[in-house]
């Protein structure tokens, strides 16, 4: 039996009590400001939801907002050692309730799309964040908050949810114990991610040696094939059951190199006026947000046609192998090329005719083969959920999550 199993059987064998939040804290919003106030050499600091680091709930004090010191911020609007920062509204759901704790008093306040829970001494506050970045709260939240355009997290909400309150001995226990497991998890996840950035310089170092063929002339894409533009759809023809269709902003958050299904569709009405990749084309993202971003590219290699939106280009050809030509996308040495066509309005963008002007290796079929089997064994490495470093690190984070919940989880005596 554990110190903890132990403690409890002592101090509570009959469960725990649990009670609303708003009888063991207080909960107070941030202060509020406008554009106006904001100031490049501002004298007041102000974090915000964006400075909370989801992965890790703790505070990260890159873009912090100043403001002119006329701005009025009461006294429990700066931030203390021991409070819990909460966001408190946002337009994604999902980024509401994320907490950091604050070891010490800092000359920060917090913005009014912010909250601080403060403990009255029933509760030790380093317990309570941890109850806080449980799967409950989660929970408790996602039933709770509304599908407006801001879900906001007021104060009735916050002050109504119900948390186990076991003797302070016992809470004192298990922060000793998960404050210790987290350390450990955070120091492993380090090492990982430095391995797995290791890994991908050097996978992009392979990659790009692989595709510098020595005595293989390089060849304009406009020779080899064509640049044929999507169709336009929108959000409103999506449905779910319909002609398999990829949108442009999909190819940089879902594909990787390849892909075999879609993860959308458009009314079958649309048929006639739609524009299709066959399979062995290629579809190449002509817009996005960075010039890095533009011209990712995704090898269709489903057995159907499939739609493609009217921001994307597909590249038809009959000569090289379409994961090689989505692989040569990656390189240095296409964006080099393809940087100098990148038109650098608000939204970047890339035409066909541009496309068509760069250049790419051309080699044997067997080479080209060769490559891509080189590249995939690589690519799954670095990048597959499924196996890997990535792997590795995700089941990490599910332990500690799952360790976390038992831990936290109390009979409640009523």
């Amino acid at each position: 039996m554990s110190r903890i199993d132990e403690l409890i059987a002592e101090l509570c064998p009959e469960g725990v009590k649990f009670k609303a939040v708003g009888d063991i804290s207080s909960y107070t919003r941030g202060v509020t400001y406008s554009k106006n106030d904001e100031r490049p050499d501002g004298a007041i600091r102000v974090l915000r939801s964006n400075n909370i680091t989801l992965s890790s709930n703790t505070i990260n004090f890159e873009e912090v907002k100043t403001v002119s010191d006329s701005v009025r911020v009461r006294e429990n609007q700066w931030l203390r050692a021991n409070d819990i920062l909460i966001s408190a509204a946002s337009g994604s759901k999902a980024h509401v309730g994320k907490v950091a704790y604050i070891y010490e008093d800092i000359e920060y306040c917090f913005g009014g799309f912010m909250a601080v829970l403060r403990t009255n001494g029933q509760i030790d506050s380093r317990f309570f964040f941890h109850l806080l970045i449980g799967s409950t709260f989660s929970d408790y939240l996602e039933s709770t908050l509304s599908t407006t355009t801001i879900n906001n997290l007021n104060a009735s909400i916050m002050n109504a949810y119900r948390v186990p309150v076991p003797p302070l001995e016992i809470q004192h226990e298990i922060v000793k114990v998960l404050d210790t497991f987290t350390e450990l998890e955070a120091e492993l996840e380090a090492e990982l991610e430095a391995e797995l950035e290791a890994r991908r310089r050097q996978y992009e170092y392979y990659r790009d040696a692989l595709f510098t063929l020595d005595g293989c002339t390089p060849t304009t894409m406009g020779e080899i094939g064509q640049f044929v533009r999507g169709r336009r759809f929108t959000k409103n023809d999506i449905v779910e059951d319909g002609i398999p269709s990829i949108h442009y902003g999909e190819i940089y958050t879902h594909y990787g190199v390849s892909a075999n299904s879609t993860i959308s569709h458009v009314r079958h009405d649309m048929a006639q006026q739609l524009r299709y990749a066959q399979p062995g084309d290629v579809v190449i993202a002509a817009v996005g947000e960075t010039v890095e971003d533009v011209g990712k590219a995704v090898a269709w290699l489903g057995t159907e046609a499939v739609a493609i939106h009217d921001d994307c280009f597909l590249f038809q050809q009959d000569t090289l192998n379409p994961k090689f030509v989505s692989y040569y996308f990656q390189t240095e040495a296409f964006h080099s090329q393809k940087n100098k066509y990148v038109a650098r309005a608000k939204v970047k963008r890339l035409s066909g005719e541009s496309l068509a002007k760069i250049t790419i290796p051309v080699p044997p079929m067997e080479e080209q083969e060769r490559i891509v089997s080189i590249l995939d064994k690589f690519d799954a490495l670095v990048n597959d959920l499924s196996s890997g470093l990535p792997a590795e690190i995700k089941t990490r984070r599910q332990q500690y999550e799952y360790y976390r919940d038992r831990l936290l989880t109390f009979r409640d005596s009523k």
